[in-house]
């Protein structure tokens, strides 16, 4: 992930070894990390049972929130593709209990489109 992809809140790949390791505390038996993004400090774990929100806290991140979304909870999904003058692709995810999309940007070099078949194969399937 570049400086600037992070400055502008595009998300860029992480590897999913590094998150199941970190994640392991909150991980059911059987739980598998499929991909994970990380946008800045902030990250987006997509699990074989649900989705995780990581949120780090304060100047030094040392303080940091798991937001567990199963997939279950998830009512409608939409992605934009990136185009000529607009870099980054969007991914907008709507919970049966807000109003509110949470809206993830991704640069041009992380696929939206493997993002949206995965999330489509958990919600619909």
């Amino acid at each position: 992930m570049g400086i600037l992809d992070g400055l502008l809140g595009n998300a860029s790949e992480m590897s999913p070894e590094k998150l199941q390791k970190e994640l392991e505390p909150f991980l059911i038996p059987g739980e598998q990390v499929q991909i994970a993004y990380k946008i800045i400090r902030d990250g987006f774990v997509f699990t074989n049972k649900r989705l995780i929100l990581i949120d780090k806290q304060g100047v030094t991140g040392s303080k940091v929130e798991y937001m567990s979304v199963p997939y279950k909870s998830i009512i409608r999904y939409a992605k934009e593709s990136a185009g000529t003058f607009d870099l980054d692709a969007e991914l907008k995810i709507w919970l049966s209990s807000t109003h509110e999309p949470i809206v993830k940007k991704f640069n041009k070099s992380a696929n939206i489109n493997d993002v949206y078949a995965m999330l489509s194969r958990y919600v619909l399937g």
